[in-house]
């Protein structure tokens, strides 16, 4: 006992002379203490404004304000036509709109518009339109089973540059690769349609034929190697293109509880699904370990009778879904990957409402059956 005592005794002299020791260090060593306390600080600020930043930007929907779609009443023209189809170009400058037979070419300027021109190819009622971006084209599709390739020629007219014919029946969608060297069209005919550019011109390069009913919905995802489609036969296909020789082919079938009318891509690995007359949207993600999509969650929505035309659209900056669900326009923030939110549904009188969304979605712009007017709504932040 009398040792372990001693010993400590010893300890606590040890202790003693090293707080003296301590005491007695240059008070430039504490300067220099604090001097790294502050660079140590420093650096943990900066740590953590970095995780901030990278947070902000893997999540930018918990950075946007409050909006609204505001209508523009002054804008609105009578149109006693049904104006099934609608696209704005890349910078807002021009609208085109499908009416019954005709296009009629609009210029948008100081949210005004003002027929410039009207086209009259088409047989039968146009019902999807689609601007080009790297070039001045657009492309129309018809009842008349026809896709027609516009462009503006040296005089500013648009003319008829090409028409695809190979379809038997109503083409009822079509969309267009970020290279714009593939269009895809989907039909009456129960097929989805391959067309490639091959110097200037467009030919149909291969036809799927898997689905048993009309196709009305296609979307494709962010490396343009992956196609979804619906159709009025209760599934959706996934196809992928193959590396090695470029062919598109079913890589699987998922059954669903009724007939499909839109669809979209919202990132690489996830996209939403729309069935007639159902009170929400399906939400399908791909699964790694089985490596197929399968649903995930449902999104309650209003519903009612609708038709395909008006797609659906994903606008990335904002984070925003554009979707027409019956009589209503809806604008959806997806927040982090499982939530979404709806910033604003605007009713209209009926479901025969078509319209769309510009690419920047600064308007939105519109025809329904009730009041007969092409309107437009542009964005607001409140």
């Amino acid at each position: 006992m009398q040792d372990q005592l001693k010993q400590q005794q010893e300890y606590n002299q040890e202790i003693k002379q090293s707080i003296s020791q301590c005491e007695q260090l240059n008070p430039q060593f504490e300067d220099q203490l604090k001097v790294k306390d502050q660079q140590l600080l420093q650096q943990q600020h900066q740590a953590q404004t970095k995780i901030q930043q990278q947070f902000l930007q893997s999540s930018p929907e918990l950075i946007q304000n409050s909006f609204t779609y505001q209508f523009i009443e002054e804008s609105s023209i009578r149109k006693q036509d049904n104006c099934q189809a609608i696209a704005i170009n890349s910078d807002c400058s021009i609208v085109i709109v499908g009416c019954y037979e005709k296009i009629n070419v609009f210029q948008l300027k100081q949210d005004v518009l003002k027929e410039i021109q009207v086209l009259n190819e088409h047989q039968s009622i146009v019902n999807t339109l689609q601007f080009m971006k790297k070039s001045k084209q657009f492309m129309s599709g018809s009842y008349d089973k026809q896709i027609i390739i516009w462009s503006l020629n040296e005089n500013n007219k648009w003319v008829c540059q090409q028409k695809l014919n190979g379809h038997n029946g109503w083409i009822l969608c079509l969309l267009l690769n970020i290279n714009e060297d593939l269009i895809i069209t989907g039909s009456e005919d129960n097929t989805i349609k391959f067309w490639m550019k091959q110097n200037h011109y467009w030919l149909c390069s291969q036809t799927v034929t898997d689905h048993n009913n009309y196709v009305v919905g296609l979307s494709l995802n962010q490396k343009q190697n992956q196609l979804i489609s619906c159709a009025c036969d209760e599934q959706i296909l996934i196809i992928e293109q193959s590396q090695q020789d470029c062919k598109w082919s079913v890589v699987q079938k998922i059954k669903v509880e009724t007939t499909g009318c839109r669809i979209c891509f919202i990132n690489e690995n996830s996209f939403i699904f729309q069935l007639y007359c159902v009170e929400y949207l399906h939400f399908y993600e791909f699964n790694d370990i089985n490596k197929q999509y399968t649903k995930t969650k449902d999104i309650a929505m209003k519903s009612g009778g609708d038709y395909q035309f008006f797609p659906i659209k994903f606008i990335e900056p904002q984070c925003l879904i554009v979707i027409k669900t019956s009589n209503y326009v809806n604008f959806i923030r997806k927040i982090g990957n499982y939530e979404f939110k709806i910033e604003q549904s605007i009713q209209f009188g009926n479901f025969d409402l078509f319209g769309c969304v510009s690419d920047d979605g600064q308007f939105l712009i519109t025809w329904d059956e009730e009041s007969k007017e092409i309107q437009i709504r542009k964005y607001n932040q409140i």
